[in-house]
This record gives structure tokens, sequence and C-alpha cells, in this order.
């Protein structure tokens, strides 16, 4: 192998790549303003959530326990409803998400130590959101119900009962709860392969259509001393990208870093290695920069969709969890949100560094393959 001809490779796809000032922006600046964008727009924390009341007691009981619902962060009480039709009026066209309805005789069962029954209806559509709604609504009504039994006790002149099970949560690793916190490695990941693939699979594209590909088969330099060019300086610049996505991370929205940061790099190495394959392998079955493009655009989804990024893997089918071995971003974001976010190490994420390491020897291997007959 000559480190010299590779030097010139390197010289050369550098200069290439950098030359032009729009392009260093979309690889540096791109990267950054999309990680901001998609964290602001990524938020599935349910808050404000447009509520109706439809209170037919009127009691001071019915108007606390619409207090303790809007004392809430999670809802907002916009209207007050005078009866069914209009409940039913404002679910029907989306103008609330759910309704608070209170029946006559609330205030009389609570007094005669009923459960007097309580009626909340919540729109559906989104069934993620309906459940956490939900939840949140019980959260209220426990809370009021637990008030107004002290309350009871005190105006009879008797101290409360203790509860019989005293329930305390606690939140390991994002105590506050934040979407965005959970969803910001996933984003570092995605931005980040859409950058190293796309210039990966373009690169080899570029020179046939240029005809260039033509000297480079007649010179002296190897099929494997031409790939090493082709693919260290995306691997340069993925690692430039993903420190400047983690440091705004770490500045704009305090993401947690609880780990070692050479376990971080070392999986995004191997990540690298495996994206930088896939993209050179995109681009020796393409022949024009258009058919790169929509290869890698058909890469992208499942890539996405079975990583575990927005749906958990455990929820999917068992065939399709069979199927998710082979997406490396898979592997990439149980090693991101380990490191990042639970500060494990190698001894608990080597399964992860194992099947990146695969994957990618795997692809390099097809692209090798395939650039080998090229050159022949």
């Amino acid at each position: 192998m000559g480190v010299s001809r590779i030097l010139h490779m390197l010289r050369k796809e550098f200069r290439q790549v950098l030359r032009d000032p729009r392009m260093r922006g979309l690889i540096f600046f791109a990267p950054l303003v999309q990680l901001a964008l998609f964290t602001f727009a990524i938020n599935t924390d349910v808050r404000d959530i447009t509520t109706a009341v439809l209170d037919y007691d009127h009691t001071p009981a019915s108007r606390a326990l619409v207090d303790s619902f809007s004392a809430s962060r999670h809802f907002r009480i916009t209207e007050y409803a005078e009866d069914d039709h209009r409940a039913a009026w404002l679910l029907d066209r989306g103008r609330v998400r759910c309704l608070l309805n209170i029946p006559p005789g609330f205030a009389g069962d609570m007094a005669a130590g009923h459960a007097p029954p309580v009626q909340l209806i919540v729109d559906g559509t989104d069934s993620n959101t309906a459940a956490l709604v939900l939840g949140y609504a019980t959260a209220a009504a426990s809370s009021y119900a637990q008030g107004q039994l002290a309350l009871s006790y005190a105006r009879a002149g008797m101290p409360p009962p203790p509860p019989m099970v005293d329930v305390r949560s606690r939140a390991w690793f994002n105590p506050n709860l934040e979407s965005r916190i959970y969803f910001i490695p996933g984003l570092i990941a995605l931005v980040l392969t859409l950058i190293t693939v796309m210039l990966t699979a373009l690169g080899i594209v570029r020179e046939k259509e240029a005809g260039t590909i033509e000297q480079v088969m007649v010179s002296p330099i190897r099929p494997l001393e031409y790939i090493l060019g082709k693919t260290i300086p995306f691997a340069v610049i993925g690692f430039i990208v993903i420190t400047l996505m983690l440091i705004l991370a770490r500045l704009l929205f305090h993401l947690p870093i609880r780990g070692d940061l050479l376990w971080f790099y070392l999986g995004a190495l191997l990540y690298l290695f495996s994206t930088l394959s896939t993209g050179l392998l995109i681009s020796t079955m393409s022949a024009t920069q258009q058919q790169a493009m929509l290869t890698a655009f058909l890469y992208f989804l499942p890539l996405i969709l079975l990583s575990g990024f927005m749906f958990p893997i455990a929820n999917m089918p068992v065939p399709v969890q069979w199927l998710t071995l082979l997406n490396p971003m898979r592997y990439f974001l149980v090693i991101l949100r380990g490191v990042l976010l639970k500060g494990l190490g190698f001894e608990l994420l080597w399964p992860q560094y194992l099947g990146l390491l695969v994957l990618g020897l795997l692809a390099m291997a097809l692209a090798s393959s395939r650039f080998q007959k090229t050159f022949a």
C-alpha cells in the first residue's frame, strides 16, 4: 500500500469537498440547524391540553375538582359547555381534546362518603396522547380525592388516616421526563447518517459522470488505496460534525453527558465505518447521481423506522425485530443513549460495538467486491 498515493487522494478529496463555500455551509452549518430545528419540533410532552367542562352540579365541590385540573400544567380549561350538544360539538370539531363531565349530585355523594362517578371523554385520534391524558387526569382526580378526604377529617376534628401504600415515584436518567432528552441522541445519529451516506454515495458517482474514473483505473493507484482515499476524508468530516452537534446539544438543550466520551467516539467511529461503507456500496450500484440519491433516500426510511428512534423495537413483530439486527443505527442509538444518558461503559455495550463492526465489515466487503470488478 502506497502511503504517498493515499495522501494525494486525501488532499484531492478534501479540496474537492471543501473548496465551495456553499458546500462547507451544507456540511458543517446545516446539521446544526437541523438538530436545533428538529429538537424544538419533536416534542411528545403533553401540556396545555385544551379541556371543556360540562358541570351539571354547580357546587363548590365540583368547582374544586375543576380547579384541580386547571392547577395542573397539563390541562387548560378553554370553555364551560352548557349542554351535551355543545360538548359534542366541541369534541367533533377538535376545539378541545378532552371533556370533563361532572354529573348532578356530585357534592351530595361526596358528603355521604360515596365515590361519585365523573366522566372524562378524550379524543383518541392519537392513541399515545390519549393514554397520557388519561394518566394525567387520573393523577389530578386522585390528588383532589386525597385533599377532600383530608379536609373532611379536619372538619370532624380527626387526624387523617395514614395511607396504606406510600408511593413515591422517581425517574432515573431523565428526572424531568423531557422527551427531547430522549430524542436528541437519535437526531444526532440521523443527521450524521444523512451527511456521511450522501457524501460517500455521490463521491464515486460524480467521478463516473465526469469521466475521471477512467483516469483512476489506468493510474498506479490500487483499489484499496482509492477506497481509503475516498472514505477517510468523510470520516474526518463526520467526527467534526458529530462533535459540533454534541456541543450544541449540551449548550442549547442541556443534554447530559454522564459517560466517558471515549466510548462515545468509539461508537461513532464504528458507526461511521458502517455508514461510509454503505455509501460506498450505493455508489458502486449507481450510474448517476440521481440514482445514488434515490437509493440513499430509500435506505434512510427503513433505517430510521427500524432503529428504535421513534418506536420501541420490543413493540414490533418478532420477524421485524430480527430484521432490525441488520440496522446499524439500532446499535448506535443504544450506545449514544447508554453513554450520554446512563453513563454506561464498554462492559455493558460491547454487543452493540460488535454489531456495528460486523455490519461495517459486511458492507465494506460487498462494496470492495463490486469495486474490484469495476477496476477489473
